[in-house]
């Protein structure tokens, strides 16, 4: 972000000096690198509280420019989708739109993140859409594959400790996700993490029971008859195989890990929406 343009733009809307003084000494304030400070000629301070708002400033004018070529678009920070018909029409805008942020806003683009696709290809903000002739948002797979992992990081931090203990850590994880990805409608997503992730918890009780022992009492405990029990006990198959194998699934259902607290993706977008 060119200093002399972002000013400019300020400057258009602030009046009076002295603001404007603060504001490029914000710009300038040297950056601390290995314990040396080095002078700042571009760029807003990252993590600042103005930082937002000055990038707003500027983008202001792109915004103002697809308005007047009347493109459909849709921005969020430096981040901006634009929709047209066809791809000739993607390829041909991309170019003179990535001109005008270069020659006048002097802002640098990143050719790697940026492309011309279908909008059910691209991802905006953790969503996408489906490829139906009224598309549905729907929550990009990369989304979900980052969900996954800061769970299965969650789930290896808490070996060792009780079923409720663990489902206490995952529940502000799981709700802070739904919460945001609400707008969702597509809720297939949805209904395979809820599987997934009760598959995952039984896969820790089943690593938790280590011997056939032990694994025999605790389904019969569940409910389980004896010979079923000691088949399962000594399939002598891993835990993911037997978290998803029937005599875990009938010992431990759904509504047991919902009496531990474990919230259901699925049930809890139905009632953010209804609400």
């Amino acid at each position: 972000m060119n200093h002399d343009v972002l000013m400019a733009r300020v400057a258009r809307r602030v009046a009076d000096p002295r603001v404007l003084r603060l504001i490029r000494r914000y710009l300038q304030a040297g950056l601390m690198t290995g314990g040396i400070t080095t002078a700042r000629n571009e760029g807003t301070p990252q993590g600042g509280p103005l930082s937002p708002l000055l990038s707003n400033i500027l983008l202001d004018d792109l915004d103002k420019e697809l308005e007047r070529r009347g493109h459909a678009f849709c921005r969020y920070a430096d981040d901006c989708n634009i929709y047209v018909r066809t791809r000739r029409a993607g390829e041909r805008v991309m170019a003179s739109i990535t001109r005008f942020l270069i020659e006048r806003l002097r802002l640098k683009v990143n050719a790697e993140k940026s492309a011309v696709d279908h909008p059910w290809v691209r991802t905006f903000l953790g969503y996408t859409m489906t490829a139906h002739k009224q598309p549905r948002l729907r929550v990009a797979a990369k989304s979900v594959q980052r969900l996954r992992s800061k769970l299965r990081m969650a789930l290896r931090q808490g070996r060792g400790r009780t079923l409720a203990s663990t489902v206490r850590t995952l529940t502000p994880i799981l709700r802070g996700w739904l919460q945001y990805f609400r707008l969702a409608e597509a809720k297939g997503v949805f209904e395979e993490l809820d599987g997934w992730m009760r598959r995952k918890l039984r896969c820790v009780l089943w690593r938790q029971w280590k011997r056939p022992r032990t694994r025999l009492k605790r389904l019969m405990q569940r409910g389980l008859d004896p010979e079923r029990a000691w088949r399962s006990a000594s399939n002598g198959h891993g835990p993911w195989w037997n978290a998803g194998a029937s005599h875990m699934n009938d010992a431990y259902r759904a509504a047991f890990f919902a009496q531990l607290g474990l919230p259901s993706l699925v049930r809890l977008h139905r009632h953010l929406n209804r609400a």
